[in-house]
């Protein structure tokens, strides 16, 4: 599924929609569900983590985690709509994240929209879950211009996309191998940190020098926007074996501030490009890695000193949230997506061309 949103109303379109949406998100490991009121305004976002499920597997599982979203997600419902003050009769339709993500996951999510959806007589529309990311930009600045350049990068995506004022989106790059999420996640594995592994390794380079170690930074070339991160795992293992005693604590930090670092500066130099590439001043960074605090900080101060519009959105609309799943959903409607309740899964996210520009419009 390579659609990616159309964020823009049509020429003369009033902006509204018929009522509150309710968003549903199931990807992975968070259950949300959270109400847009039809201006686009959030009424509501409440998300039920799981991490102490899957915490002492050093990772997700599929299965267990689709059995908490089974125990989960009425609840989770519930609490969305009592948050919003309103009740099911008040929707005007349901927004729910297709793909891709976790087969067992997403399935429990897009039943639960559908059966809603039918019992209340109103539209189901799905959602790509980076549409999603990409809507997050606007949640908390909705005067962000465009055309500009967004970088998603989470636990599963590493993309840069070039959007433009009619609202499709150009991938420019994306990631040959593994994502910058993961990368955070399995580097922090490997220093026993903890999981879950971005919000790990950030509170463990807080203390820590980044300049302490020399990690691999891959560019691919001055003008390149592919992004790779095996390699720099590979580095941090061997760095690691090749320790005569094991690191003591404060090595560990200096090992996460200089992996940290390693990752930061490439996301920072990649999007820069894309930028300069587009011809373009403004840049969002969205997905759960737009979190790390100093991946905000450098590219804050960058972006001050090349005069670039950033929108870098509120902690609580980067990692994964329904927030931006019903905003997404919302645009879709305002642009004629017909809704329906025969959405099926799609888990898989189909290959793109790594390398040349591929223009995709919104649609299901």
């Amino acid at each position: 599924m390579n659609f990616l949103p159309v964020q823009s109303p049509p020429s003369g379109y009033s902006g509204l929609c018929p009522g509150p949406i309710l968003g549903i998100e199931s990807s992975c490991d968070e259950t949300a569900a959270a109400v847009v009121s039809d201006e686009g305004n959030v009424l509501s976002n409440v998300v039920s983590l799981q991490v102490a499920v899957h915490e002492k597997f050093g990772g997700v599982v599929p299965e267990l985690a689709a059995r908490a979203h089974l125990s989960l997600i009425d609840l989770v419902v519930e609490e969305a709509l009592s948050q919003a003050a309103i009740s099911t009769c008040h929707l005007a339709a349901v927004a729910v994240t297709q793909g891709p993500g976790l087969a067992g996951a997403l399935l429990v999510g897009l039943s639960y929209a559908k059966g809603l959806g039918y019992g209340l007589k109103i539209p189901v529309v799905g959602v790509n879950h980076l549409q999603g990311h990409i809507a997050s930009a606007w949640l908390a600045d909705p005067t962000f211009p465009v055309p500009c350049i967004v970088l998603v990068v989470s636990g599963g995506h590493t993309h840069l996309y070039r959007r433009d004022g009619n609202g499709q989106c150009i991938l420019l790059g994306q990631t040959r191998d593994d994502a910058a999420g993961e990368a955070f996640d399995k580097g922090a594995q490997m220093l026993g940190l903890g999981y879950p592994g971005g919000p790990a390794i950030d509170r463990a380079a807080r203390s820590g020098d980044p300049g302490a170690f020399l990690f691999p930074q891959f560019r691919g070339g001055r003008k390149s926007l592919e992004f790779s991160f095996s390699g720099l795992k590979t580095a941090l293992l061997y760095k690691l074996r090749d320790m005569i005693v094991p690191p003591s604590s404060d090595q560990i930090a200096d090992l996460a501030a200089s992996y940290q670092e390693a990752i930061v500066q490439v996301l920072v130099a990649k999007a820069f490009v894309a930028l300069e590439h587009s011809r373009v001043a403004s840049l969002a960074v969205v997905g759960g890695v737009s979190a790390n605090s100093r991946l905000r900080t450098v590219f804050e101060q960058r972006a001050a000193r090349e005069h670039i519009r950033l929108s870098l959105p509120p902690l609580e609309y980067c990692t994964d949230n329904a927030a931006m799943i019903a905003a997404a959903g919302r645009q879709l409607i305002i642009n004629g997506q017909q809704p329906s309740l025969r959405l099926d899964i799609s888990p898989m996210e189909e290959p793109v061309s790594i390398g040349k520009e591929r223009r995709v419009q919104g649609s299901s």
